[in-house]
């Protein structure tokens, strides 16, 4: 049974597993509020239905490098891997 994070996480199963293969707290949390809140798509869909632009300030805030040399496919290959 996973531990109970509060309100600030919403997936507290996937945080933990996720924390337990060495990602970051904050990349942990990223990942499983948005699987709670259905705006990751693990097969793919959503990122890809986005335009390059809004894929492009998403890098920014997240603070990926290089982002403004990466193609479409780059960028959301380069958002799911952080």
């Amino acid at each position: 049974m996973a531990k109970d994070h509060g309100t600030q996480i919403k997936n507290d199963d996937l945080y933990e597993k996720l924390r337990d293969e060495g990602a970051s707290k904050e990349k942990a949390a990223r990942i499983a509020n948005a699987q709670a809140n259905k705006s990751l798509d693990s097969g793919g869909g959503k990122l890809e239905q986005r335009s390059k632009a809004e894929l492009y300030d998403e890098a920014k805030e997240i603070g990926i490098e290089g982002r403004s040399k990466m193609d479409k496919d780059a960028l959301v290959k380069a958002i799911r891997m952080h």
